[in-house]
């Protein structure tokens, strides 16, 4: 395959596997000399093992780090603090993107951005949504109230009014009800009590109040 050939397949796109180059004329072993070849001269950013990424000035723009999240690693969705920096329910943003996963948990450093994948079992991966975050770009991202909850879950001891309190929660990005929801079918004591706390301190901030 050539160049040209490449660029004319990927369209407008600026991501893509390994395997959709292997339904051409080409061996495998050849793509992937060519793909090494491609990566070690600067045109392509290997992401990981199978999955690249045009380079500058070849690709017209970077791809999302969000859509970046759910192709590293599948099934993922993104969650704790980078959901709640997407929505807006916190003030900072993350350098690193959090996803959770019910693979194997690790770590991806690379040239686009850092990538982290903790360990969701299968009964607490629900939740989350597929958004459109870039020009022909998805990806999955936990509704505010779910991040929070795996949050929450992933966090070892109790959950305090200090530890939410921290986050700087903008009342009006969480649903109060949705938390409380989600908490009673995730089954687990410990996210209902943060519900139910991170419910009445957000409330009753609004009244000015503070919950101890």
């Amino acid at each position: 395959m050539k160049w040209l050939d490449l660029m004319k397949l990927l369209g407008r796109g600026t991501m893509f596997d390994a395997s959709m180059l292997l339904a051409g004329l080409d061996s495998a072993s050849e793509v992937r000399r060519q793909l090494s070849r491609w990566t070690a001269s600067g045109r392509l950013i290997q992401l990981r093992r199978g999955l690249y990424a045009l380079a500058p000035p070849f690709a017209r723009s970077s791809p999302s780090v969000l859509a970046i999240a759910s192709r590293i690693r599948k099934p993922s969705y993104v969650s704790l603090q980078s959901a709640l920096s997407y929505h807006g329910a916190t003030p900072e943003s993350t350098p690193v993107i959090t996803s959770v996963t019910t693979g194997r948990p690790g770590r991806f450093e690379t040239p686009l951005g850092d990538f982290l994948y903790r360990h969701m079992g299968p009964r607490l991966f629900w939740g989350y949504r597929e958004v459109e975050v870039g020009e022909g770009e998805r990806t999955y991202v936990a509704h505010p109230e779910k991040a929070l909850l795996d949050l929450f879950y992933l966090t070892p001891g109790a959950i305090g009014p200090s530890f939410i309190r921290e986050l700087r929660l903008a009342e009006d990005a969480i649903d109060s009800q949705r938390l409380r929801q989600f908490a009673k079918r995730a089954a687990r004591p410990k996210l209902v009590r943060a519900a139910a706390l991170t419910a009445r301190i957000l409330g009753e901030e609004k009244k000015g109040e503070k919950v101890v």
